[in-house]
């Protein structure tokens, strides 16, 4: 059975709620992509397998760091994150197809889930200008590790 929380706000009531659902999208968001940078890591062939696959671990490894700084950011100002892998699937924007996929399908999907987690991020920034500039802050890093990932796999479209 939840307890109500131990944790007291910095932020208003109204603030709270508008910064806890930001948040949280960007968790399910950032939960999402680890997941979909995963299933593209298993998947990919071709005759760059090694550079992608290594690639996409590092991508991995920026949606799992950032996801735990969401959550605890959530939970420092009194909401509970919730991670779950239904929530995740419920609130996914993000699709990769299924099978083995060659390098170039991957990275093409890998440019579209990064462009998609963009702008969909500095909506989130320009959200908490008045509300919470710490979150915006938080947000604002993340945006320049996405902005920069999404940079060197375009790239390699070139």
């Amino acid at each position: 059975m939840p307890v109500k929380s131990p944790i007291s706000s910095p932020l208003a009531q109204a603030e709270k709620d508008a910064v806890g659902a930001v948040l949280q999208s960007t968790l399910v968001d950032l939960v999402d992509l680890s997941l979909i940078a995963k299933q593209a890591h298993w998947n990919v062939v071709g005759k760059n397998f090694r550079s992608v696959h290594l690639q996409l671990d590092e991508l991995v490894d920026l949606a799992r760091t950032y996801t735990d700084e969401v959550a605890e950011r959530a939970s420092a100002i009194g909401v509970s994150p919730n991670g779950k892998v239904r929530t995740v699937a419920d609130g996914s924007v993000f699709d990769f197809p299924e099978g083995w996929q060659d390098e170039d399908t991957v990275i093409a999907a890998v440019v579209t889930t990064l462009a998609k987690l963009v702008e969909r991020l500095r909506e989130r920034i320009e959200s908490t200008d008045k509300s919470d500039l710490v979150t915006q802050d938080l947000l604002i890093g993340i945006t320049k590790q996405v902005e920069q990932a999404h940079w060197m796999w375009q790239a390699q479209q070139a």
